[in-house]
């Protein structure tokens, strides 16, 4: 297969280097009193800010992925998210930035008779085809007669895309994150959703580090995919990593009274508002160990931040599990 774009709309390595990405992305150091009275240095690792179209560290997941359906001739992608998904706002950003042509596979049909809410409405604009599936049909989208019926529905040969961006390609890609960090701190924190971030993290932390989950989702199933992802782009488990399972604020795209403000005290004190669906998670969890004397004096913790907060969006916006 060949692509019909034109030359200077071609997508792939070069078209990437092009977009000009910040990497390795800004490490920051943030005084907060809540680690500094237990002896423990806080930095932000911002990943927020590696391209301003593309949110958060989605681009160290897509680009692999980008990278290889342009050498495979493909000029369309299709992937899959729910109603707030990060990802299919960024791979829509990346299809008209890049050339591609792109389809998102929506969780919930009943979404489709609705406006659509400012994520969704974003990825049209930027001219992602939006099909809305039941919640039933997106549990076995990975089933190759649903895939199959999902590929015709979009039209044609398509790169398939997994959720949320991670599979081989996006762990091994993520493991540049773990190789920024090498040396500059003793434990990193980061959001999870689909465990590519966290596979390929760990995978590039140096001897000594070690990296903690923090889960946006609930059901205690991440792990086991986080090491069959690390399998699958490392040859077996890589790193020192955990999950804490504590922090996901009732599942994906929700929150608590608790996270809120938890949220509005960090804005308050820092001046940095909270990307809520999975930044806050993180940021609650690592505060929340802190305080309880779980790093030692004289440890340094890096937290991922994944994404920025929208003003567009809030957690009353949030879909219903």
């Amino acid at each position: 297969m060949t692509s019909d774009l034109p030359a200077e709309r071609e997508p792939g390595a070069a078209g990437l280097a092009a977009l000009r990405p910040r990497l390795p992305s800004p490490l920051v150091e943030l005084p907060d009193e809540r680690f500094a009275r237990r002896g423990v240095r806080l930095l932000l690792k911002r990943d927020d800010l590696i391209h301003p179209d593309l949110p958060g560290n989605k681009w160290r997941k897509l680009a692999p992925n980008l990278r290889a359906a342009a050498a495979s001739g493909h000029s369309t992608l299709l992937t899959f998210g729910g109603a707030y998904s990060n990802h299919l706002r960024a791979t829509a950003a990346a299809g008209r930035l890049l050339g591609f042509a792109t389809v998102g596979v929506v969780r919930g049909d009943e979404l489709a008779d609705r406006p659509l809410n400012p994520s969704l409405a974003r990825c049209a604009a930027d001219g992602m085809r939006l099909l809305f599936v039941s919640r039933a049909a997106y549990r076995r989208k990975t089933e190759p007669e649903v895939l199959a019926a999902l590929l015709a529905e979009a039209g044609g040969p398509c790169y398939v895309v997994p959720e949320g961006g991670s599979n081989a390609a996006a762990a091994r890609g993520c493991a540049e994150l773990g190789l920024e960090l090498r040396g500059m701190a003793d434990v990193v924190g980061v959001a999870c959703g689909t465990g590519g971030t966290l596979a390929g993290l760990a995978a590039g932390l140096g001897e000594g580090q070690r990296a903690i989950g923090f889960p946006v989702l609930k059901g205690g199933f991440l792990g086991r995919e986080i090491e069959r992802l690390q399998t699958e782009a490392f040859g077996g488990r890589r790193g020192d990593w955990r999950l804490d399972e504590r922090f996901h604020a009732g599942g994906y795209a929700r929150t608590t009274p608790e996270l809120d403000a938890f949220a509005d005290d960090f804005t308050a004190r820092h001046g940095l508002p909270l990307e809520r669906l999975y930044v806050a998670k993180a940021l609650h969890g690592l505060t929340t160990l802190a305080e309880a004397g779980e790093f030692a004096r004289g440890t340094t913790v890096a937290a991922v931040v994944t994404g920025a907060a929208d003003p567009a969006e809030t957690a009353e916006t949030a879909e219903t599990a």
